[in-house]
């Protein structure tokens, strides 16, 4: 009976033992797998020669903007535009009833020509004076009379005439045409209304915007104005083609600047309250999309061409106040650089210092890594970048 029963507890001591090492050898082989390195995508840093442009807001305005008001008193007989309408200089915009005007006209026509009619004549009368003084048909006192009689109608005549053209000038007035070329606005009096044409108490009728080209006006505080003379004294400004400085724009709803202009003046003092000046930019707008009193950007090259360290936005990372890139080593490790940053140019940050050419920096996976981390590097491929670039 003995014998009988030690073969199952040896059975299943055997059995028992025999999965304790299973067991612990599957913790063993666990225990040896290590996770793989994390994938990051890396890029070279760039080194590219630049010019650095400072940014400033302003708002855009007309270069010409005329009020338009008659230069004769009457009533309005016709409004011949449409309220935003784009007009030629020249262009009837309002219609003054001239029939007033015409019949004042027509009087001092026929005023004119009776004048030339008496000038005739007396000149008939002095051209005989001669002869007949020689034939003693008149006396001295009739010869000098008829003289005067001529020179009389002469001034006479002139007279008539420069009333008649003055009187014309009125009749021409009648019909208000625009002064520019430009965008009117709405006709503040429309027909059967008044206007007066008296100097000092002239009607307001609209008011003409020039379109083509445009200017931006923009505050530049002292330091940009003072670096900006140095470089335009040591002849470093970037130039334009045509040797102008080129500035560039962006309206509220635009990415990058899309809009091309040069300066064309600073003010001619500093505004001591705020310590800026006033600069004016010309840009071309044949399209009309830079309105008059839009809010715009403009930014202006204050830096002479250098070249310069270049990384994108997305591989700077933030640690409190420090700016940081993760940089790979040769082993594929990543170590922590901390970087002194300059401004954004087409969409990519200037590296002050911290950074030489051609490191490789991490530019994708930056949350998932810390320093000192093995990483399985994977090249950024061109073109693959999903960030969109201001073209200049």
């Amino acid at each position: 009976m003995t014998n009988k029963l030690s073969l199952p507890i040896i059975s299943l001591t055997l059995a028992l033992a025999g999965t304790t090492i299973l067991a612990t050898g599957c913790g063993r082989a666990v225990a040896q797998q290590k996770p793989a390195p994390p994938t990051v995508t890396v890029a070279s840093v760039e080194q590219r020669e630049i010019v650095e442009w400072d940014e400033f807001t302003g708002r855009t305005e007309p270069v010409e903007s005329v009020e338009v008001r008659p230069r004769v008193s009457g009533y309005i007989q016709e409004v011949r535009f449409q309220s935003g309408q784009l007009v030629k200089k020249g262009d009837v915009l309002f219609v003054i009833d001239p029939r007033w005007h015409q019949a004042e006209f027509d009087r001092r026509q026929a005023e004119a020509d009776r004048a030339k009619v008496q000038l005739e004549n007396a000149k008939r009368e002095a051209d005989r004076t001669a002869q007949l003084l020689d034939n003693k048909a008149i006396s001295t006192e009739e010869a000098d009379g008829r003289v005067t009689r001529f020179q009389d109608a002469k001034a006479a005549l002139l007279a008539a005439e420069a009333t008649r053209d003055s009187v014309k000038l009125d009749l021409e007035y009648t019909q208000v045409r625009a002064p520019i070329d430009g965008r009117v606005s709405r006709a503040f009096l429309t027909e059967g209304n008044y206007v007066s044409g008296v100097s000092g108490t002239t009607t307001l009728l609209t008011t003409i915007v020039s379109v083509d080209p445009i200017y931006v006006y923009a505050d530049v505080d002292e330091d940009s104005l003072l670096k900006f003379n140095a470089l335009a004294q040591a002849k470093k400004l970037e130039m334009s083609d045509d040797g102008k400085i080129p500035v560039e724009l962006q309206l509220a709803d635009e990415q990058g600047f899309p809009h091309q202009g040069h300066i064309e003046s600073f003010d001619n003092h500093l505004d001591p309250n705020t310590g800026s000046i006033l600069l004016r930019v010309v840009f071309p707008n044949g399209d009309g999309r830079i309105v008059p009193g839009l809010f715009a950007r403009i930014r202006v090259p204050l830096s002479e061409r250098h070249a310069a360290i270049l990384v994108t936005e997305r591989a700077i990372g933030t640690d409190q106040a420090q700016k940081y890139v993760l940089t790979l080593s040769a082993t594929n490790t990543v170590a922590y650089q901390a970087v002194k940053l300059g401004p954004v140019i087409d969409q990519k940050r200037i590296v002050r210092s911290g950074l030489t050419a051609g490191d490789k920096i991490v530019v994708n996976g930056l949350q998932r890594v810390s320093p000192g981390m093995a990483v399985t590097p994977q090249e950024e491929v061109a073109g693959k970048d999903d960030s969109k670039v201001a073209k200049r």
